[in-house]
């Protein structure tokens, strides 16, 4: 059975109010482009509040809470940047608990600017190699993993990039990384 890159492939975008927005929006279209079933979840339902840089910007809908979503239902997930938002889902155990799970069974997580300090609070980041906004590099390195600053970096199911200059680099490793996770399992479910 071929697969066909990430084309019917369930994946979760967590995010909370004060996102940055381009950061959210960029790669959810490009996710669907490539055929992927985008679900939204945030902390609460109704809308989330994106911004440019810390200029309020447009509400998106929200798809499901986190207590409605369960992180065994998605194969791919995608973390959008922005300080507030960022700040705000590392102290979410909902959030916490996904990334947690995505990791542990090695699932694709794709995270950029202020998303990885989720990642740290999620205590997935020890000997692991990340970029970020290079304003929480510190906050990586104290977490024991190696923070590079390169547009994009790749440490097994892990895709991070620094802010939104970084977007193509970030969206072609993000659907290679969920492309090249979706044939692994069909080629596990085959064998």
């Amino acid at each position: 059975m071929q697969s066909n890159g990430i084309n019917g492939m369930r994946v979760a975008i967590i995010v909370f109010d004060d996102f940055e927005q381009v950061e959210f929006t960029e790669p959810k279209k490009v996710l669907e482009q490539a055929g992927a079933r985008v679900t939204v979840i945030a902390p609460k339902g109704g809308q989330v509040q994106g911004m440019n840089h810390d200029i309020k910007a447009d509400p998106f809908p929200v798809d499901m809470t986190l207590d409605q979503a369960s992180p065994d239902d998605f194969e791919g997930l995608m973390l959008p940047g922005g300080a507030i938002n960022a700040d705000k889902l590392r102290m979410e155990p909902r959030a916490r608990e996904f990334v947690q799970k995505f990791d542990q069974s090695n699932r694709p997580i794709a995270a950029i600017c202020h998303a990885p300090w989720v990642l740290i609070s999620s205590g997935i980041t020890k000997g692991r190699t990340l970029t970020s906004y290079y304003t929480i590099q510190d906050d990586l390195r104290n977490s024991g993993s190696n923070w590079e600053d390169k547009e994009m970096v790749r440490d097994r199911n892990l895709v991070t990039s620094r802010s939104p200059q970084d977007l193509p680099a970030f969206n072609n490793a993000m659907v290679s990384l969920f492309s090249e996770y979706k044939q692994n399992k069909a080629a596990t479910m085959t064998a």
